[in-house]
């Protein structure tokens, strides 16, 4: 990790921006940028959790690791939340892994401050209840959708959620790693991807996948991804979309 680009502000999230002046004024000055690159872990699987981040650029991706090795994504977190919940609910670990799957910057605090402002009952604390709800409703969306929905739904669903948060029509991601994220084979991933390409919807190419008709993306797309939306707007006021 590296000190954060100079145009990553903490208002680019969407929590610090949702705060009053002076709430927002106190927690920005706890903050402090970081980079972050495609693949950092920014914590393990039963590892201790010193600091809550408040991404602006970068997306975190949520994971669940089998004794197997393999991974399937639970949710993901980007400018319209933070990272961390586990630590303001009262846990100090989490038995998931936070894997960053869009390079970029985030602002972080240590685990006194975020734990003394939750403690006051004050408009953070409500605002970190209100993404604590919608992060569930993405976690039990995404179990769903797993369990029943094709492979080339879910990954409409990932994509659009990428983007939405990286707020970007191009995001650097491998098959594989999509398939990691997915919980799926890399052959099926592939497949869907280029039946995506085909019908002009997405172009994928050393590792990059572009948005080129995101309204076809969204009629392929199945219903998890207005769900969880829905939520999001009518719990914080904002969709994860970047021209909310």
């Amino acid at each position: 990790m590296r000190d954060a680009a100079e145009r990553d502000t903490p208002v680019a999230n969407r929590i610090v921006a949702g705060l009053p002046p002076d709430e927002r004024e106190r927690l920005v000055r706890a903050l402090r940028p970081v980079t972050f690159a495609l693949g950092d872990v920014v914590y393990e699987s039963g590892g201790r959790l010193d600091h809550v981040y408040f991404p602006t650029t970068a997306v975190v991706s949520l994971l669940s690791t089998m004794e197997d090795g393999s991974t399937a994504e639970m949710g993901m977190a980007g400018r319209e939340g933070v990272v961390g919940v586990a630590l303001f609910l009262g846990g100090d670990t989490t038995p998931n892994r936070a894997v960053v799957q869009v390079a970029g910057g985030a602002f972080r605090t240590d685990a006194r401050m975020v734990r003394e402002e939750f403690a006051r009952g004050g408009p953070l604390q409500h605002a970190l209840l209100l993404y604590t709800q919608a992060l569930i409703t993405q976690i039990s969306q995404t179990a769903v959708c797993n369990r029943r929905h094709s492979t080339e739904q879910r990954l409409c669903r990932w994509l659009l959620m990428c983007v939405d948060r990286a707020q970007a029509d191009e995001i650097q991601m491998t098959q594989e790693f999509i398939a990691n994220m997915l919980g799926g084979r890399r052959e099926s991933v592939t497949a869907a991807a280029r039946h995506l390409q085909d019908a002009g919807l997405i172009r994928y190419s050393r590792g990059h996948i572009s948005i080129l008709d995101r309204p076809g993306l969204e009629a392929a797309v199945c219903e998890c991804h207005r769900i969880v939306n829905g939520e999001f707007e009518r719990l914080l006021g904002t969709r994860a979309h970047p021209d909310c």
